[in-house]
């Protein structure tokens, strides 16, 4: 299945990694750019709008992680997906990937052919979202998924790309209390493993943009979007 629209970006410090990497993307029809650390990530990022980021966290100059929250201070790449690739294992390493917005977190050593099906399950998953409602309206929040933007009161907000998904997810199905494994699946697909704090994470640092009060915790059981708020 050839996917040539969309462009990747492999960073790594381990040049085998890359051409690895760049072989098998090629091989399925991507756009593909590398750089060998997060300082020179950036800069090729800027100029290359990539749809995707495969990135390593432990590299010199800038790790992952870090290269990974400036990535998603930029608004042109508030789209993008990032996913983490890496040799370590420790629950905190994953927890700070997905704190600075990942879409998923690879552990090495890297199957080609795993990784192939796990990009082409998250492109596929972006086509079905854009056929879906592109607008919701509720309260003084307007969520619009074609402009991947969000307004409270008239003020434009960012949200990186899975705190969008997240809340209009929420705000398209309004009062129905959703688990943390509920939106982990809708949300990151069963195909990608995260934890369940993950979505905490992801949920309150919403609610620091938008306010509390759409976002309701149903104690014991999950989340819902208050519609009482609007």
């Amino acid at each position: 299945m050839k996917h040539a629209p969309y462009k990747v970006l492999v960073v790594d410090d381990e040049a085998d990694i890359v051409e690895m990497l760049q072989y098998n993307l090629a091989k399925e029809g991507y756009d593909v750019k590398s750089a060998q650390d997060g300082k020179k990530a950036l800069e090729v990022a800027r100029d290359f709008l990539p749809n995707l980021i495969l990135m390593d966290i432990m590299m010199p100059n800038m790790d992952g992680v870090e290269a990974g929250r400036r990535l998603r201070e930029l608004p042109e790449l508030q789209n993008t997906y990032i996913i983490f690739l890496t040799a370590r294992t420790e629950e905190y390493s994953e927890v700070a990937a997905f704190e600075v917005g990942a879409d998923d977190y690879i552990t090495k050593p890297i199957k080609p052919r795993a990784l192939m099906s796990r990009i082409s399950a998250l492109f596929r998953r972006e086509i079905k979202k854009a056929k879906q409602e592109d607008k919701i309206a509720i309260g003084d929040l307007t969520i619009d998924r074609k402009s991947y933007t969000v307004s409270n009161k008239g003020e434009l907000v960012t949200l990186p790309k899975k705190e969008f998904e997240l809340l209009f997810f929420l705000a398209q199905n309004p009062n129905k209390v959703f688990s943390r494994d509920d939106l982990l699946q809708n949300i990151w697909g069963s195909d990608v493993y995260v934890l369940a704090r993950t979505v905490d994470v992801h949920i309150r640092k919403v609610r620091e943009k938008i306010g509390e009060g759409y976002i309701k915790t149903v104690k014991g059981v999950g989340y819902k979007f208050d519609l009482s708020e609007s």
